[in-house]
């Protein structure tokens, strides 16, 4: 590279003359032309400035690799994190341009001008929280542009673990519920008593859990069952208990109810199969279809319900994540829109 091709730094961007345009952006695809030049970014710079490609004067100054580093992550909130991940995907064979709401990464064997986009990549630290509402919006517009989101989250050591996020269509192939009949509410659980009838809703629905020739339906199920009017409620003294007073009861017991019961009516009504899924730290797992209980499939997806408002930890999700993977499971966070939305992230290896 010609010593001629050298950058000022005004403001956050880099500017170089138009020798820059043949060898940086029509052979590498590194930043915009602009006027008769070229335009960086801080972290396409640095990447340039660290293979000694390009040199960077500031107010008749040269700024070396490290002076240049420092006044980027000044200029720049979380500069240090895109340039990791900038790099990254570089070396892997990517081109890569500043987009929304971090990056544009192309298909390999495609480029600006040539192929649109793949992904758009959002930069995470790994101690930074991460509003539910910060990962929607990329998501959203992602797929309106029918491109995927990647979530490319750093760790303390500079490590990097890539997930894409996306909208979930749920959707199952389980036949109309089975009628039930007549069942107590005790503790914090539902009793069916009837033997054809608790029998009926666990091998069609897979309802609930046999106790002896007796149906145990959770709060949740005896709910939906409830609402759909296929079993009938009394408490323990028998007096008649509604769908309001299940509900209110329910409410005492678990804070979340509302939450979850909206969630597994949601998933219930697109006819899927809900159990809970306790085993796993998820609120429910999820069956496409279940024929008969005794030998169920595999559960297809763990569900956790969170609030509009949630704000994940990025430990807790990576937890969550590698969890569901080992076990062959797609994980999905259900949480309330206008109505009930899903979001899948899985571990992705560009």
């Amino acid at each position: 590279m010609s010593e001629e091709i050298q950058g000022r730094l005004l403001d956050d961007k880099i500017r170089l003359g138009p020798e820059a345009l043949p060898d940086l952006y029509e052979q590498g695809y590194f930043g915009r032309p602009k006027g008769k030049g070229l335009e960086l970014s801080l972290v396409e710079a640095a990447y340039l400035l660290d293979r000694s490609r390009i040199k960077v004067i500031r107010e008749g100054k040269e700024l070396d690799f490290r002076a240049f580093f420092q006044e980027a992550s000044t200029l720049e909130k979380g500069f240090e994190f895109r340039y990791v991940v900038y790099k990254d995907l570089r070396e892997r064979g990517y081109y890569v341009q500043p987009g929304r709401p971090d990056f544009r990464v192309y298909p390999r064997g495609g480029h600006p001008g040539k192929s649109p986009a793949e992904f758009y990549v959002l930069v995470i630290s790994e101690r930074m929280p991460l509003p539910l509402k910060d990962i929607i919006e990329p998501v959203r517009v992602a797929g309106q542009m029918r491109k995927k989101l990647m979530l490319a989250i750093v760790d303390e050591e500079s490590d990097i673990t890539f997930y894409e996020a996306r909208e979930k269509a749920m959707s199952g192939l389980m036949a109309e519920e089975e009628e039930g009949g007549m069942a107590t509410l005790l503790e914090d659980r539902v009793v069916l008593w009837d033997a054809e009838a608790s029998c009926r809703l666990h091998q069609h629905g897979f309802y609930g859990k046999p106790v002896g020739e007796r149906l145990q339906l959770s709060l949740v199920e005896s709910a939906y069952l409830l609402e759909k009017g296929l079993i009938q409620l009394n408490d323990r003294s028998g007096d008649s208990l509604c769908q309001e007073s299940l509900v209110a009861r329910a409410r005492q017991i678990e804070n979340d109810f509302d939450l979850k019961f909206s969630v597994y009516k949601d998933l219930r009504d697109k006819k899927l199969v809900v159990k809970t899924g306790f085993k796993f730290g998820t609120h429910f797992r999820v069956y496409k279809q279940v024929e008969g209980t005794r030998k169920a499939p595999h559960s297809e997806y763990l569900v956790h319900t969170i609030p509009d408002d949630h704000i994940f930890l990025p430990p807790v999700l990576s937890r969550a994540v590698r969890l569901a993977h080992s076990v062959r499971k797609q994980m999905v966070f259900a949480y309330p829109d206008v109505e009930v939305k899903y979001l899948e992230i899985r571990r992705l290896k560009p």
